[in-house]
């Protein structure tokens, strides 16, 4: 089994200077084509559930669905990421299913809407650490917040990341990744207006700290998708998102970890809808499942390919978790 942390995956990113997608997942259809599409490419992948996801799923269907992702792909280095936990048991019901990483998100309260102190992200990121490293599970936090909100998380107000606290954070944390707020938004509405990321303030980050940076809501809302839902009898308009040129911008300098959920989920959704349209006398789940499995498949081999992640699974030999463990413990 290729099951890595994220840890691994992202620095092995930083050393040549691609961007890994980690792309979230609620059912087997997703993992499915997720798994497909980095078969295809030969690409390292993060696969993420939220809380939300878990809850959704009863946690443990889900958890066993992305085992079998990896048990399914053994020349693939796969991360089993929990994105978005809210406190430390959210953490070790994820560890205990067998997760290789899992996120932190101090920057809010544990309803996952109001914004935290930092002496409050620094405490319960500390705990998280102190859990997960013993057990050889990378750890991610956040600082700053993002606009917007997905899966039930979010303030819908943003702090822009400052740089010197961030270089603070990782200092007082020891965090593996750091995910930071330069204008990203969660949600199919990202922007009002152009998009106009603050890629002053991640110049910065990347020189004051040496660990991996990701970049949370990162989808792209690809107009054309949008369309494609509307045509189907859709009504979503106005959505926008981050364009790949910027994608690939901040990749170059410096994200190794790029976040993408609303991308998936207008794929499949628009795929569905075709065929209820045109087919309205299908019943068997089977019939619009496939069909918006293999139009996600087509979109991450695109991310990937974007991404600068195609090409690079055998690059590295995987590092186990208990492994990983012993680097921890050494340090």
């Amino acid at each position: 089994m290729a099951l890595v942390s994220t840890k691994q995956i992202l620095e092995e990113a930083r050393k040549i200077g691609y961007g890994v997608g980690a792309y979230n997942v609620n059912n087997m259809e997703q993992i499915q084509a997720i798994m497909a599409a980095a078969k295809e490419t030969q690409s390292p992948v993060i696969i993420q559930a939220s809380r939300g996801a878990l809850k959704y799923s009863n946690f443990t269907y889900l958890g066993y669905l992305m085992k079998a992702a990896v048990i399914e792909n053994p020349d693939i280095p796969v991360a089993m990421h929990l994105d978005h936990g809210n406190s430390l048991e959210s953490v070790v019901k994820a560890i205990n299913l067998g997760f290789s990483s899992v996120m932190i998100d101090g920057s809010l309260l544990e309803d996952g809407k109001t914004v935290s102190t930092y002496d409050y992200n620094v405490k319960v990121t500390r705990s998280v650490v102190e859990y997960a490293h013993a057990r050889g599970v990378s750890v991610e936090a956040e600082i700053g917040t993002l606009g917007g909100i997905e899966d039930g998380v979010g303030s819908e107000k943003m702090h822009l990341t400052d740089p010197k606290e961030a270089k603070r954070f990782v200092f007082e944390t020891g965090i593996d990744s750091l995910a930071i707020a330069i204008g990203t938004s969660h949600g199919a509405y990202k922007f009002k207006g152009s998009v106009n990321l603050a890629f002053n303030i991640l110049k910065e980050i990347r020189l004051l700290i040496d660990i991996p940076i990701v970049l949370h809501g990162a989808s792209s809302v690809p107009k054309e998708l949008s369309d494609e839902v509307n045509k189907y009898g859709g009504k979503i308009s106005g959505a926008t998102g981050v364009p790949i040129s910027n994608l690939q911008e901040a990749i170059k300098l410096g994200v190794s970890k790029i976040n993408v959920d609303t991308d998936g989920r207008l794929a499949i959704t628009a795929a569905i809808r075709k065929v209820f349209m045109e087919s309205p006398e299908k019943f068997d789940p089977r019939d619009y499942l496939g069909p918006a499995r293999t139009a996600l498949t087509s979109l991450i081999v695109a991310k990937m390919k974007d991404f600068g992640t195609s090409g690079h699974a055998k690059d590295y030999s995987p590092i186990s978790l208990e492994d990983m463990k012993k680097q921890y413990v050494s340090r």
